[in-house]
């Protein structure tokens, strides 16, 4: 059965956008010396366990996002990967640029994207994306599994994982750490119920 996992970047202070709201040096340790549109020579590039964590992310079988990682990312170009369904919590429709994507899902509850992106997963996992996601999917005990890509890197403000409300007391039983290229430390939780 499909485990929704939350991947996401992070700094040691526990951002995962600097002041800026730019996500960008916390991406680095999938993108090794990426220049504009070089990202996929860069993902060649990948090594070791940077792309153990990088080929896991990808096989995943569905997506669950938020508009604010989607939209800025102008949206993978409608694919994530591998032509996974991808479903984008949000309470407006798609925009007009995003509107023809076969698969692409806007919806406006968390609870049924979750559910349908298990459902569309199967046997894989469920790849969830961003911090607002994050902070309403745990305390509704819709993340099964917590993946940090911990960055060697203080940013001293921006925007952290779970500062907002509704983040209460949880229990993780720690199930992987892994030291990647460049420092980066990769940790995998399971959430307690």
């Amino acid at each position: 059965m499909a485990s929704t996992v939350l991947s996401m970047s992070m700094s040691l202070d526990g951002f995962v956008a600097d002041a800026n709201e730019n996500p960008e040096r916390l991406h680095q340790w999938i993108f090794p010396g990426a220049e504009p549109g070089d990202f996929e020579a860069a993902v060649a590039r990948l090594q070791g366990v940077n792309r153990q964590m990088y080929d896991e992310l990808m096989s995943t079988g569905a997506v669950v996002a938020g508009r604010g990682t989607f939209e800025p990312a102008e949206g993978w170009g409608g694919d994530h990967h591998d032509g996974v369904p991808i479903y984008i919590l949000s309470r407006n429709p798609a925009p007009a640029w995003a509107a023809d994507w076969t698969n692409v899902h806007y919806v406006s509850d968390l609870e049924a994207a979750m559910r349908d992106a298990k459902h569309a997963a199967g046997d894989k996992d469920v790849l969830v994306h961003g911090a607002g996601i994050a902070r309403r999917a745990l305390p509704a005990g819709l993340l099964d599994e917590i993946s940090i890509h911990l960055v060697p890197v203080l940013f001293g403000q921006g925007r952290r994982l779970f500062e907002e409300p509704g983040v209460h007391h949880r229990e993780l039983e720690p199930t992987r750490v892994l030291e990647g290229e460049g420092g980066i430390v990769h940790l995998r939780f399971r959430v307690r119920r």
